[in-house]
């Protein structure tokens, strides 16, 4: 049955569940497909076009962007973590989602995401920018042209663009967003409850927040009405 995680380096909401996946579902978290998701360039939504399907996305209100900021803060406080808030400039989210996939083809994508999270929620770095990509292969021993030039590349621009698609047609609107089966569960204070679909039985409570930002989309078109944390 298929298990699977959709997940943004963008998205505060998605650094908790990440979090609160790997430190209190281990098991779970080794079973899971790891879905990349994001806002893309033009280039990735001209392949998704010739694919027959649009990704979609509005920029959230003022207010909506104040209160993230306030709510991420206080969950990551009961978490004992304090947000180093990242400012992002005209970013290109394909830079740190097309990493991810190619340190995923050398046995490192969970590696990948534990420092690209760490770096852009605590460290409050630019991860769309190549130069932090390539800081980030340093400490994982890949090649910094690899993660850093990942965007460059044809094989993994196309990869990426499955996995938008795939997240189009899954009907996915907002992140983190688990699916088990025919089951879909949407937001950090969800997890305890697809765990619990995943693996029946008693499974560890873990701080409940309410759900993240992006509610967008239908079966033929994926978006997200964006996330906190200086993403614009």
């Amino acid at each position: 049955m298929a298990l699977r995680f959709y997940f943004s380096l963008r998205s505060p909401y998605s650094w908790l569940a990440h979090l609160d996946l790997t430190r209190h579902h281990p098991e779970l978290a080794s079973r899971l497909e790891w879905v990349p998701y994001w806002e893309p360039d033009e280039q990735s939504e001209r392949l998704l076009a010739e694919a027959g399907r649009r990704f979609v996305y509005t920029r959230m209100s003022r207010e909506k962007h104040f209160y993230i900021l306030g709510d991420v803060r206080r969950l990551a406080t009961d978490r004992g973590l304090a947000v180093s808030w990242p400012v992002d400039r005209d970013p290109v989210w394909e830079v740190p989602h097309l990493a991810y996939l190619a340190a995923e083809q050398r046995g490192a994508g969970r590696a990948f995401l534990d420092q690209a999270y760490r770096a852009r929620w605590q460290e409050g770095l630019d991860i769309c920018a190549r130069p932090t990509m390539a800081k980030l292969a340093d400490r994982l021993g890949l090649d910094p042209a690899v993660l850093a030039d990942a965007a460059d590349d044809p094989d993994l621009r196309r990869r990426g663009a499955r996995a938008l698609l795939r997240a189009v047609e899954e009907g996915v609107f907002g992140v983190p967003f688990f699916v088990h089966g025919r089951e879909k569960f949407w937001g950090v204070d969800r997890l305890t409850a697809f765990a619990g679909a995943a693996a029946p039985g008693p499974v560890p409570a873990v701080t409940a927040a309410p759900p993240p930002a992006g509610a967008l989309g239908t079966a033929t078109e994926g978006g997200d009405l964006g996330h906190g944390g200086g993403c614009g």
